[in-house]
């Protein structure tokens, strides 16, 4: 009888083992373990304080947050990694940093927190495959619209679907500006305060689809093909032909277009989210009729695209932490994501998480970037942040649309095409002497 109790005995401690080991993530209790965030945003110290501080009263899980200073992450990441008691979450933004602290990172395939992501956009890998790291927050750029404007003019958001519709109903707008008294977009500027727009994030369009063509996802390619370059100029035209500005007048610049979408001279104003303590605030504008839509520029199926999102601001944990440690730092991640009082306060001081139960946040264009995520819509990821010798190669993208503007013609369109494309070269080789 002895000997059947101790059987049955070893068979149940069998089992239990076996139950407990499954799961995608680590499964030592977060109890025993603590967590170690060192943070990349000066700005959010304070709310991330308070975040730790909740977490640990409601689990009684110590987590502490430590702020590097305002450009210093990097030489900071590089001496707390050397601790004993090194950082459990930490920051890894780009490939570059992927390929630094590679083995440092944690792989987040299948984890509870991966899972309540509303997008793939802002996820970074190393090149053997494992997910190193995922994106906390971002800021998102596209056409901002005044819809009370539309609405006056006879249109709905709705409306405006892909290229075709924006530009039938931009043209007609433009066409009874006067009867209007407002034109359809604002100025076009090329000088210094306003090029940054076009040579840069305009020109993510075209950078973007070729991209995801390529599959030169975040990366700086040799040499690029201007596939969308067509693309491309559907919008420049679109902006530059349907405002109350002489394109030739572009260049000299001295233009406000963040005034003129203030006064409520033009429904549509190519820029991003964070315009909107300027126009809400100083112009007055009701946020709850303010839009912002994709680049609508011809692409099939850009019906389902989103807006123009990006960050360098990517969770990775620590794969060299205790097992204790990592799961403490799984499940506080989770939590951050999931309760309501915690994305409350991520909303509060990053805006828009990219998290399907992430709160709404008072930036409606950030709220509205993640409305297209979870529609299942697309995200233009930033690939213009990956230009070789960004400023000389921009210099030269303007210089080009300078001279189209001045003379709309097929030859002069070829010279923009050639700064994109060859000049796109040309400041590769020369960043990779």
């Amino acid at each position: 009888m002895k000997k059947l109790l101790v059987v049955l005995l070893i068979a149940v401690l069998a089992l239990t083992t076996v139950f407990a080991g499954g799961g995608s993530e680590k499964s030592s209790s977060s109890a025993k373990g603590s967590v170690y965030w060192l943070n990349f945003k000066p700005e959010s110290d304070e709310t991330l304080q308070k975040l730790a501080a909740l977490y640990t009263e409601k689990t009684g899980v110590p987590v502490k947050v430590v702020t590097a200073a305002s450009g210093t992450y990097n030489e900071t990441l590089t001496a707390e990694m050397d601790k004993s008691s090194a950082p459990t979450l930490f920051v890894v933004g780009n490939k570059a940093a992927a390929d630094t602290w590679g083995d440092y990172c944690y792989d987040l395939t299948g984890t509870s927190v991966a899972n309540e992501l509303n997008t793939d956009a802002y996820n970074i890998y190393t090149a053997d495959g494992k997910l190193a790291s995922i994106g906390y927050c971002y800021e998102c750029f596209g056409i901002i619209v005044n819809e009370e404007l539309l609405e006056k003019a006879g249109y709905k958001i709705s409306d405006i679907k892909d290229f075709a519709s924006l530009k039938a109903i931009a043209e007609d707008i433009h066409k009874r500006q006067y009867d209007l008294e407002f034109d359809a977009f604002t100025s076009s500027g090329m000088d210094g305060s306003s090029s940054w727009r076009f040579s840069g994030h305009l020109a993510n369009a075209a950078l973007y689809y070729e991209s995801r063509d390529a599959g030169f996802w975040g990366a700086t390619p040799a040499e690029i093909k201007g596939t969308y370059l067509k693309n491309f100029k559907n919008l420049w035209d679109l902006y530059i032909n349907n405002s109350g500005y002489d394109p030739v007048s572009l260049a000299t610049g001295g233009f406000d277009a963040e005034a003129e979408f203030g006064r409520k001279e033009a429904v549509f104003y190519q820029n991003g989210n964070w315009e909107y303590d300027a126009l809400v605030n100083k112009y007055g504008l009701d946020p709850a009729k303010l839009k912002m839509i994709p680049f609508y520029c011809g692409v099939a199926g850009e019906e389902k695209a989103g807006l123009n999102c990006g960050t360098e601001n990517c969770w990775a944990v620590n794969a060299k932490a205790s097992d204790a440690d990592i799961q403490a730092t799984l499940d506080f991640m989770y939590w951050m994501v999931t309760d309501p009082e915690a994305t409350a306060l991520l909303a509060s001081t990053f805006g828009s998480i990219p998290y399907k139960k992430a709160a709404v946040p008072e930036n409606v264009f950030l709220a509205q970037a993640n409305e297209y995520a979870n529609k299942g819509c697309y995200t233009m990821t930033w690939e213009f942040n990956y230009t070789p010798n960004v400023d000389n190669w921009r210099a030269g993208v303007v210089s080009a649309m300078n001279q189209y503007d001045a003379a709309r013609t097929d030859a002069n369109w070829a010279l923009v095409e050639n700064a994109f494309v060859q000049g796109w070269a040309t400041q590769y080789k020369l960043a990779n002497i």
